[in-house]
């Protein structure tokens, strides 16, 4: 199992909130994830997308990769397990959200894959989310700044992650 990738500044141990500032490696590293994970899965992995805070130019962020990991039918991810095991990923359940499967890499954390399905509601909020993020600047440093307070003042990562959801569907709404 990998733990800690200093070369990309990858790597959360568990029950730790941290942020780190940007790092503009990130995109190379998800690029390289995704194709492994592509070359693993093949054809069932309809696209796979870089989502979340590392995917935000300038955004501070756990430093932890999020994919996220299309498929036709929620279904499929099932069928990820032993490929994504053979990657270094362990199955973690879909954690409470609906239609996902959740895989993480690393006993400190440097990828989480979250499978969910092409084109669908979760696949849809998380790219507008990411994209307005991207676009536009005071969104990017309203969310900053929730979470750094959030970082600080939370103890478990499922709070500092409860603490962020009312803003991220907000955002992430259609207009």
């Amino acid at each position: 199992m990998h733990d800690l990738n200093p070369m990309y500044g990858l790597g959360l141990e568990q029950g730790v909130n941290r942020l780190v500032e940007y790092n503009s490696s990130w995109p190379l590293a998800f690029a390289e994830e995704a194709a492994r994970i592509k070359a693993a899965l093949g054809d069932r992995a309809l696209a796979i997308e870089h989502y979340g805070s590392t995917a935000v130019p300038g955004l501070r962020a756990k430093p932890i990769i999020d994919l996220q990991i299309g498929v036709a039918d929620i279904r499929d991810g099932m069928s990820f397990i032993e490929p994504m095991a053979g990657l270094g990923y362990d199955y973690a359940g879909d954690q409470g959200i609906p239609e996902h499967h959740i895989f993480g890499r690393g006993r400190a954390r440097t990828h989480l894959a979250h499978v969910v399905v092409y084109g669908g509601e979760q696949w849809r909020r998380s790219l507008r989310f990411r994209d307005r993020l991207r676009s536009e600047p005071d969104v990017r440093a309203a969310y900053e700044a929730l979470k750094l307070k959030l970082a600080a003042s939370t103890v478990t990562r499922s709070d500092y992650t409860a603490g962020k959801t009312a803003f991220v569907q907000r955002m992430s709404a259609t207009g």
